[in-house]
């Protein structure tokens, strides 16, 4: 989701349906988000949309759900800005909300923001929303916003979007009831950035994260890490009709198999991270059924640069040159997902390059690169684990064709339980799995550049930090395009990761839940479907 001119200048009638080309707005000089009536949404092509909607069903009010998602640690958080994995963000959506949020297009609506000013793309002015109470009754207040995002640059929070934070020079409460965002460059993509989970707002001086109390669609009633968390209604919810459900309780199973049993024995309503081996199962069984959302998500094979064979860049290719991806897609992900070429961005994102030539299952080219690299007979050890989607099969397949390429490759399969903590980025050669991120700026911020705390391969490009920053703040988006085509053509020669397939995101749940969509972020509507879902009676 890229605006790719920087400025316009376009107040819209927001009551009925409208779109204004980003070429149409090039020569004016002021981007205006409003809301009256119905969301106003800016969209990935860079237009500005009214957009709104009906479900086709009258939701029902009421009801309790049981979810189980496939992580859950004695690091789980109430904490936005430290939330790590896919159950982090969905606790964190249930009890907070952004200034922006995503919509079914990967654009980004107004949500606590109702206007967003720039005449720039580097400061923005933001409008917040009248009469947004916190679950204790305290009033949203510019004060909250500052605190909440300023947060993010002090390394003492942790944040893990700290990447992100860096952007941002300054954030003040410029009125009553208005904050100004000032960048250290031009991005527009700040209101995507602000729609991501660890940007949601906090209340004005926040330490204790024993619970939350935000402006969100539910309250907590119980946390407890690495055990459950429960959610109930926020009454005073500032969405009206919002949300339907009573209660929602979140759970984790980390064995796949477990959480589709526990779904199909009625002990969960709806469960994510579904295999595709699985689908079958859950669609035959009658009163269940499964949700696929295409996405960027992918499982790579991560290459470290850690001073061994890992960080060689023959024994990178060669490696790569063994991964069987019309295999992986057809027989580990049942034919789901889309076809990767190692690099992150996905061909459903606007800045794919399709010119890309398409690296092949060559176990000779793999053998070529492994004598380049001085490999040796001795063996080497790869880390897998159910909890990278596809990762174990993907291990096996790889250690089957490498005796083709004079590889000994041994596969170490370790138990989705502390997989993050414990092996993920730890050893020279293993699996990793990375959501898809709302923005290519986004993904490659936080996975790519050289001091991102999430940089998989412990791959350093003074060049690809460059170029990371010209394509953020460039406003011709026919050259923003060639930067980003020249970043993926970089990433895929030298970025040491492997990246096969970009992966359907399955869900899973009883016919009687209704109102679960899509957002291409990810599955469970990107995260953010507690506000969406109700049961049928």
């Amino acid at each position: 989701m890229k605006q790719e001119k920087p400025v316009s200048s376009t107040v819209l009638d927001v009551t009925r349906e409208a779109t204004l080309s980003p070429r149409g707005t090039a020569r004016r000089d002021m981007l205006r988000a409003i809301a009256a009536g119905s969301v106003l949404s800016m969209t990935g092509a860079g237009l500005l949309t009214a957009s709104g909607g009906v479900f086709a069903q009258t939701p029902k009010q009421g009801g309790k759900i049981r979810v189980a998602t496939q992580s859950s640690s004695a690091a789980d958080t109430l904490d936005p800005a430290k939330g790590a994995l896919g159950t982090d963000y969905v606790r964190a959506n249930m009890f907070y909300n952004g200034l922006t949020e995503l919509d079914s297009k990967l654009g980004a609506k107004l949500a606590l923001a109702e206007a967003l000013d720039t005449k720039d793309a580097r400061v923005w002015v933001v409008k917040l929303r009248k009469g947004v109470q916190f679950h204790d009754g305290k009033t949203l207040s510019p004060a909250d916003v500052v605190y909440s995002i300023t947060r993010h640059k002090d390394p003492a929070t942790a944040s893990k979007a700290k990447t992100l934070a860096d952007q941002i020079k300054d954030v003040k409460a410029t009125g009553p009831n208005e904050v100004t965002i000032t960048l250290e460059g031009p991005n527009a993509d700040l209101p995507v950035i602000l729609a991501t989970s660890h940007f949601l707002i906090i209340k004005d001086g926040t330490k204790d994260f024993k619970t939350a109390v935000g402006t969100g669609p539910f309250k907590v009633k119980e946390f407890s890490p690495g055990v459950r968390t429960v959610g109930v209604r926020n009454e005073k919810y500032w969405k009206p009709g919002l949300p339907h459900l009573d209660e929602i309780e979140l759970i984790g199973i980390g064995d796949e198999s477990a959480r589709v049993n526990a779904l199909l024995s009625g002990d969960v309503q709806l469960i994510n991270a579904v295999s595709a081996r699985s689908t079958d199962r859950i669609k035959g069984t009658a009163g269940y059924t499964v949700l696929e959302t295409k996405t960027g998500q992918y499982t790579d094979l991560i290459m470290r640069d850690e001073g061994g064979i890992t960080g060689n860049a023959d024994f990178r290719l060669g490696m790569m040159h063994l991964l069987d991806r019309e295999q992986i897609r057809r027989t580990v992900f049942r034919g789901f997902g889309a076809i990767g070429n190692d690099q992150p961005i996905d061909p459903s994102n606007k800045y794919f390059v399709p010119g890309l030539p398409q690296r092949p299952f060559d176990p000779e080219k793999a053998a070529f690169h492994f004598k380049k690299a001085n490999l040796g007979s001795a063996p080497l050890q790869i880390f897998a684990s159910p909890a990278a989607e596809g990762s174990v099969e993907m291990a096996m397949l790889l250690q089957q064709a490498a005796p083709r390429a004079g590889l000994n490759l041994q596969v170490s399969r370790v138990p989705a339980d502390g997989y993050w903590a414990n092996h993920w980025m730890k050893h020279p050669l293993s699996f990793g799995s990375v959501n898809a991120r709302p923005s290519a700026d986004v993904l490659l911020t936080q996975f790519f550049r050289s001091d991102a705390p999430w940089n998989e391969a412990n791959w350093k490009s003074p060049k690809f930090d460059q170029m990371l920053v010209a394509a953020r703040g460039e406003p011709d988006d026919v050259k923003r395009k060639a930067i980003y085509g020249d970043i993926q053509t970089l990433i895929h020669e030298t970025g040491g990761i492997g990246i096969p397939m970009f992966l359907s995101s399955l869900d899973a749940h009883t016919t009687k839940l209704k109102g679960l969509g899509s957002i291409p972020l990810a599955g469970l509507m990107g995260f953010a479907f507690s506000e969406h879902v109700w049961l049928e009676a």
